[in-house]
């Protein structure tokens, strides 16, 4: 008879167990941003919008990269913007979740559209899908999302920074538009 498949979160001292064995790197890490379970990000400097009004998935639709000012930066409804986090992370043996926090989201800005999950094997900033309820000013470096992590059973076969189909492997402490074009569909 098989055990039941149970999620398991890491703590805080099993975070930084694994961040000693180099199975998940914080860069830059502060000890002040981990919680009990989960790790706080902060949002970097940059954003970025679409340029062209009318997205479409079959092409590669550009974006414009901009710095948010000291003072913040207003965000609107009705509009995608691309944020990145200013953490760069990878999880080697842990699948990564980030989550917005409710301090966040009771602001009303929600942090992602769709992919909220990770793969074993990501090395990266994390590029946030951010859209906001009414306008909203956010600021760089403040927290923005918190990563959780599982554990994995099982042997991973290809890590997602081995695999050839891997849109998203280019570091980049920018925010990067869909690649939804490279699929072949």
């Amino acid at each position: 008879m098989q055990a039941p498949c149970r999620r398991m979160i890491l703590s805080d001292t099993e975070i930084r167990a694994a961040m000693e064995r180099r199975e998940i790197v914080i860069e830059p890490f502060d000890p002040e941003s981990l919680g009990s379970n989960s790790y706080d990000v902060h949002l970097g400097r940059t954003l970025a919008v679409y340029e062209d009004e009318i997205l479409d998935a079959r092409k590669h639709n550009t974006v414009r990269h901009f710095e948010i000012p000291e003072d913040g930066c207003v965000l609107l409804p009705l509009r995608t913007y691309l944020g990145v986090t200013l953490e760069y992370t990878e999880t080697h043996r842990h699948v990564p979740f980030l989550e917005g926090k409710s301090s966040v989201g009771r602001l009303g800005i929600d942090i992602h559209a769709t992919a909220g999950k990770g793969d074993v094997g990501f090395c990266n900033h994390w590029t946030l899908e951010i859209s906001v309820a009414q306008p909203v000013r956010v600021y760089a470096g403040m927290p923005i999302a918190q990563l959780i992590y599982f554990e994995v059973r099982g042997p991973i076969a290809v890590p997602y920074d081995r695999k050839v189909s891997a849109k998203y492997n280019t570091r980049s402490d920018k925010p990067v538009e869909s690649m939804m074009w490279k699929n072949s569909w």
